[in-house]
Parts: structure tokens; sequence; C-alpha cells
């Protein structure tokens, strides 16, 4: 009888119900990822290797680029995996691990985007005391607490939709995406209902809503600047941050704080590809675009390794 059998494996539908245009993502997902490795990497050697570069800010962001390379890869591997090996299974212990993945990288992605939102608050609007609230200490023990919230809600998630009763094995995405699999549940959960709600407010309107009231009070503190060049720097260190948070947040939100009534899951594999593959590709791209400091160290340490070649 329906929801009394055992789920050994799940089939990913993915997009097979459009055969060509299946093909050409699968090339872009895979040149964007390649991208993404590439520009995340980077980020996180020369924040790491470049003493200037040992800020609150750089470290922050040295955790996001290396959140994004998880997460990424948890989004594109099943489709590789469909592509290469041509099988569209994934076992039920696997679908779990890139369920738990997605949504622990997700989760801890909001938080510290909250997190760097309020550093950038601190550093314009509090310069003098700067140094001594954003301390190695509380960098430290703030990205620790993101990760660990993101991880423990993740599982509670995971766990708690893996152990419904499902009334059948193909999942309607390209991942083991966590609303698509509820779509299999052979009746509506109001603990499950819960639990997604709870952690989608928790992780996503909170956040939002302390990024919006840093970024007002960096407006306000930016407008009081006399000096033109200061201004201008404090704008191209802000809008980057900004144009991350607009993109990660406003597909995040379309998707998991609609009306349950709604049926869009065409709709929803797009937005997860969006802010699964091309989001984590450009945060690189747009924290090096206007950020002289980046250039600067990435300029140095390409002069380093070519002047250690020639000798």
């Amino acid at each position: 009888t329906p929801g009394n059998f055992t789920v050994t494996e799940f089939t990913l539908e993915g997009f097979s119900q459009y055969p060509k245009l299946e093909i050409i993502l699968f090339i872009s997902c895979l040149l964007m990822y390649l991208v993404t490795l590439l520009g995340n990497s980077i980020l996180i050697t020369i924040s790491i290797l470049d003493l200037h570069l040992h800020t609150p800010m750089y470290f922050f962001l040295s955790n996001l680029s290396f959140m994004d390379i998880c997460y990424t890869t948890s989004s594109v591997t099943p489709m590789v995996v469909k592509f290469i090996a041509k099988r569209n299974t994934v076992p039920f212990t696997g679908c779990a691990l890139q369920m738990y993945l997605s949504l622990a990288m997700g989760s801890t992605e909001c938080l510290l985007l909250a997190m760097m939102a309020y550093d950038r608050y601190v550093a314009i609007c509090q310069p003098l005391r700067y140094p001594i609230i954003m301390n190695k200490s509380v960098c430290l023990k703030v990205a620790t607490g993101s990760w660990i919230t993101g991880c423990l809600t993740a599982l509670l998630e995971t766990s708690s939709a893996l152990q419904l009763p499902l009334c059948g094995s193909s999942i309607n995405h390209f991942t083991c995406e966590i609303l698509a699999l509820l779509k299999l549940a052979c009746a509506s959960s109001l603990a499950m209902d819960m639990i997604m709600l709870v952690v989608s407010v928790l992780l996503l309107p909170i956040p939002m809503l302390l990024i919006c009231i840093s970024y007002c009070f960096i407006l306000f503190t930016i407008l009081r600047i006399n000096s033109a060049d200061g201004r201008s720097k404090a704008f191209s260190t802000c809008s980057a941050h900004l144009t991350v948070v607009i993109l990660y947040y406003g597909t995040a939100l379309s998707m998991y704080l609609k009306p349950s009534s709604v049926d869009s899951q065409e709709t929803d594999k797009f937005i997860t590809l969006f802010y699964g593959v091309v989001t984590p590709m450009l945060n690189p791209i747009i924290y090096s675009l206007r950020n002289k400091e980046v250039k600067g160290a990435v300029k140095k340490l390409l002069s380093r390794n070519v002047f250690s070649q020639r000798l």
C-alpha cells in the first residue's frame, strides 16, 4: 500500500521532458561550476596568503567562498552523474547527504551574509571601535556559530523529511531538493510544515531585516562623509555585498516562503539553478570587480609566481 514500501533509491526527473534544454543546461552548469571553483579558490587563496587581507571582511568572505564551492558541488554533482553515467537514480543515503549539504550550506550562507552586513556597519559607522568589536575571537565565534546553526537546522529538516511516509520515489527535480521531496509525502505533516516555516523565517526574513537595518545606518553615515573618495570607497565595498544579498535572498525568499498551494515545480528548478549554481559563480566576480585590494592581491600573487618560475 502507498506509504508502506521502503524507498532504497530515488529517481531524479530533472529536465528529462526537455532533452535539448537538458544538454544546454548541463554544459552551461558544468562551465559555471568550473568558474565557481576557480573564482572562489582564488579568493580563499589570496585571503590566506596576503597579510593585508587578514581582516574580518575577508575572513567572512573566505567562509562564503568555501561554502559556495561545497554548495555548488552538492547541486551540480547529481546532474553531472545523470549525463555522464547515464543514470538518473540516486541511493537513499546519497539523496539524504546531498539534501543535507544543500540545506546546511544555504542556511549558513543566510547567517554569514547577515554577519557581513554587521561587519560593514561597524567598519563604516563605528570605525574607531571596529578593531575592538570585530576582533579575531569575535569573528571566529560568529563564523562558528553560523556554521553550527546552519548544520543543525539542516539536520532537523533532512531527518524530519526523510521520516515521512512516501507514496513514490520519483523526484521532479535535478537534485534531492527538500520541497520536491515533500511533494512525495502521502499526507501533509503539521510538524514538518511547522519546522519548515520556523526555520525559513529564522534564516530568511530575520537575517534580511538585520541586513536592511545595518544598511540604513550605513547609508546615513556614507551621506554624511565629506570626502568624495571616502564615499566612493564605502559605496564600492558595500554595493558588492548588497548585490550578493539581493541575488541570494531574492531567489531563496521566492522559493521557500511562497504559499504551499502554489505549484511551480518547473519554476522552482530554475530558481534552484540560479541560487545553487549562478549566484556562487557571481559572488567572487562581484566582490572582485570593484575591489582594489582583491585586484592588487591577485596581481601580487601572479607576479610572485611568474618571478619564482623564472628563477
